[in-house]
């Protein structure tokens, strides 16, 4: 496991969710200075510099629980509301959106590129606000500084580290289905075309040397699909073309998007178990969880006027009843944090419940 996953999983992860959001204040016909307002607010929560200084140090990935609960929280960090079968749906949404996104990767390094695309549609996102823009390239620096010199097998561990986290979840989503990427049991099938990685030929010759490097021969086989030669790499600058398109915005294009729960089979659920053992390592994940929530000041909801709520689903009715035909495998026990600072750099953990 990658003590350096964390960062890469939040960022994509939080990338996907702004994506969604401003799909759904669009779609909703939200005043367009409360949108800007919800989208300013979490963005500028997600880039606080303290709650950035916690996530970078090197660590473990947390809980699929305890990173709801992180997400559960910024999602809340303006006017916003989200009922809880939304909220569960925008996470369905985000997890399976970047699950996607690396499987696909051609190298583990495209990882930082589909990152650098979630960075950039975020940019874009405030782009005329000057104050949170720069805390969003203080944080390109951070990436840039800390990923780059790395070598390909630390990428890889990387990679590894995130399909683990990501292997029991198999939320089919509308999109993906009906761009027949994904199958109905909600695993995703993987292309047999297309360019091959950067930096590799495309297969199906053999060459054979002498001991003195001399090629002596060149068998062909059949590679079994229609790949083609490499296009050029992306940039890994703050600035350029990443020439890959995974991790940019699938929403721009208005369309519904729907998930549905494929735990409801039983040939899709048979594998996944739900732990209700105690975790030994439950204190020591809320302590820490708790001094990366230090940063994340939820609002208090306002007035009437002010606050409003956001529905993922068509109708309320819809949110209703997927919120009561959730499978139980696919539900999040409740992680319940306060905390609060002692003094300038001290947190204390007041208040919170076991991981169920």
């Amino acid at each position: 496991m990658s003590s350096r996953t964390l960062p890469l999983l939040f960022i994509n992860l939080g990338g996907e969710m702004l994506y969604i959001l401003d799909q759904r204040l669009r779609a909703q016909n939200i005043p367009a200075d409360k949108a800007k307002k919800v989208m300013n607010d979490i963005i500028t929560t997600m880039f606080n510099k303290k709650f950035l200084e916690e996530l970078f140090k090197p660590q473990e990935l947390y809980s699929k629980k305890a990173l709801r609960t992180v997400f559960d929280r910024l999602a809340h960090a303006s006017i916003m509301r989200l009922n809880q079968a939304s909220m569960d749906k925008l996470y369905d949404l985000m997890t399976m959106a970047f699950k996607y996104q690396v499987l696909l990767c051609p190298r583990p390094k495209d990882i930082l590129l589909v990152s650098f695309n979630h960075m950039d549609a975020i940019k874009d996102f405030v782009k005329d606000t000057p104050s949170i823009l720069s805390q969003v390239d203080e944080t390109y620096q951070q990436l840039i500084e800390m990923y780059t010199p790395l070598c390909n097998g630390e990428f890889q561990l990387i990679r590894q580290t995130l399909l683990i986290f990501f292997q029991d979840m198999h939320i089919r989503v509308s999109i993906f289905l009906k761009d027949k990427v994904q199958n109905s049991n909600g695993r995703f099938g993987l292309p047999t075309s297309g360019p091959v990685p950067h930096g590799t030929q495309v297969p199906g010759l053999i060459r054979i040397f002498s001991c003195t490097g001399e090629e002596k021969t060149r068998l062909q086989f059949n590679n079994g699909g229609n790949y083609t030669s490499a296009i050029r790499e992306g940039s890994f600058e703050i600035f350029g073309d990443r020439v890959t398109k995974l991790g940019t915005n699938m929403y721009s294009v208005s369309r519904p998007v729907e998930t549905h729960m494929s735990g409801t089979s039983k040939s899709s659920t048979q594998h996944t178990k739900v732990n209700t053992a105690p975790n030994p390592l439950a204190k020591e994940e809320l302590n820490m969880l708790a001094r990366l929530m230090g940063g994340l000041e939820v609002q208090k909801a306002g007035s009437s006027d002010t606050a409003f709520r956001v529905n993922l689903f068509a109708t309320d009715e819809e949110e209703e009843e997927a919120l009561i035909t959730r499978p139980d495998e696919l539900s999040y026990g409740i992680i319940n944090i306060q905390a609060t600072k002692v003094n300038k750099n001290t947190l204390l953990l007041l208040s919170c419940m076991a991981i169920i």
